[in-house]
């Protein structure tokens, strides 16, 4: 019997261990690429803690009006001559026993005085010219009232 021929081995290409240079100049060769970084992974997130249950709030109140400012208003009925103003001192918004305000003129005979934001009595007196005090007691009014008076000097 015949021995079976040997076959014939088949060519089998194998990468070069260099590259091969085919050029008559010096190639060369870039630094072998550095291994790729791992990425940075984000840090683990902890489970977010349990959230309470709020308690109902109970609404808030209503909100009252903004309070109108209290006028006092005071009128003088008196005619204190041509070329004269009336003044008032006194103790309350605006009013000085030391220096007095000047009333508004409204007709011949009558002058008029609104204070506003007063919280107590407004206690005041008549001077002509700032100068010469109205005869009798100091005067009082409320608050937001309104009065009229005719001082005498």
């Amino acid at each position: 019997m015949k021995k079976p021929a040997p076959k014939k081995p088949k060519f089998v290409v194998k990468a070069p261990a260099a590259p091969v240079v085919t050029s008559a100049y010096p190639v060369k060769l870039a630094p072998a690429a550095e291994a790729p970084k791992p990425v940075q992974q984000a840090p683990a997130v902890s489970p977010a803690p349990a959230v309470e249950v709020a308690k109902p709030v109970p609404p808030a109140p209503a909100k009252k009006p903004a309070a109108q400012p209290t006028r006092t208003t005071i009128v003088a009925n008196i005619d204190v001559g041509f070329g004269n103003a009336l003044y008032i001192r006194g103790e309350g918004p605006g009013l000085s026993w030391e220096k007095g305000l000047v009333m508004d003129c409204v007709s011949d005979a009558q002058w008029i005085v609104t204070i506003s934001d007063a919280v107590g009595p407004i206690v005041f007196k008549f001077l002509r010219n700032d100068v010469t005090w109205c005869v009798g007691i100091d005067y009082t009014v409320e608050p937001g009232a309104s009065i009229t008076l005719e001082p005498a000097f």
